[in-house]
């Protein structure tokens, strides 16, 4: 596993504050503005001087997609102060480094894999916030489950020990037609609503499930037009990779 570097000069603080000029306009474009669209940035593939850099410049979230490297980055990680995401596929075996460093896992897709987390957190005597990622672009290259099938799942997750669910996670669509990527991020968004109505109603208990965790750094104008409430951005802050 090859971790890249960025250059010496390579500026965090001045990427990160275009990302954020960016999600301002976003959200006043579409009449959001002040909506508070977090900014989460991906630092998979990057050493962990370059995640602590881009930590040290501003990006309070940080988003990690492989267990191997999260193992050796996340003590670094969060002795700078950084708030963890799995943001990858997470396979049950290596859950329990997920329950040592995140604060959140985004990409809970399977009942196995939130038993496995919840049992891991009542051991560790911890609680842990979820997110459960959709594939609402029906691409079988991505993970998620099934729209269709979100709001029972979210429901069985939520009634598991130590684990709460703070909202929905997707990937958009791979394709640069914004009419079919906003679609996927709008399915997304009545995934939220109805679970968010459904808890004011009393029929099920998701009233915590607001986050929309959907839009990276080639798309997050069309995600936040759609309602996300975090976007996660890779190369925008942290640059291209060797």
């Amino acid at each position: 596993m090859t971790l890249h570097h960025t250059p010496d000069n390579h500026d965090y603080a001045a990427e990160l504050a275009d990302v954020k000029a960016r999600v301002h306009v976003a959200e006043a474009s579409c009449g959001r503005a002040g909506a508070g669209v977090q900014i989460l940035v991906a630092t998979k593939a990057w050493t962990a001087d370059a995640a602590v850099s881009s930590v040290r410049a501003g990006a309070r979230l940080v988003g990690e997609s492989r267990m191997q490297e999260l193992a050796e980055k996340g003590e670094a990680l969060r002795d700078a102060g950084a708030v963890i995401h799995v943001i990858g596929q997470l396979q049950r075996n290596k859950a329990a480094i997920a329950v040592e460093y995140a604060a959140c896992v985004q990409t809970v897709d399977t009942l196995k894999l939130a038993e496995r987390l919840s049992r891991l957190c009542v051991e560790a005597q911890r609680d842990l916030q979820v997110m459960i990622q959709v594939n609402v672009s029906g691409e079988e290259s991505k993970a998620g489950c099934a729209p269709d099938e979100a709001l029972v799942f979210a429901a069985a997750v939520q009634a598991l020990p130590a684990l709460e669910v703070v909202g929905f996670m997707t990937i958009g669509l791979n394709s640069p037609e914004e009419a079919d990527v906003r679609a996927g991020y709008a399915r997304l968004r009545a995934i939220r609503d109805e679970a968010l109505i459904s808890s004011e109603r009393g029929s099920i208990d998701l009233s915590s499930a607001w986050h929309l965790s959907m839009g990276m750094s080639n798309d997050l104008e069309w995600a936040i037009a759609e309602g996300a409430t975090m976007v996660r951005v890779g190369t925008a802050v942290m640059g291209m990779r060797d």
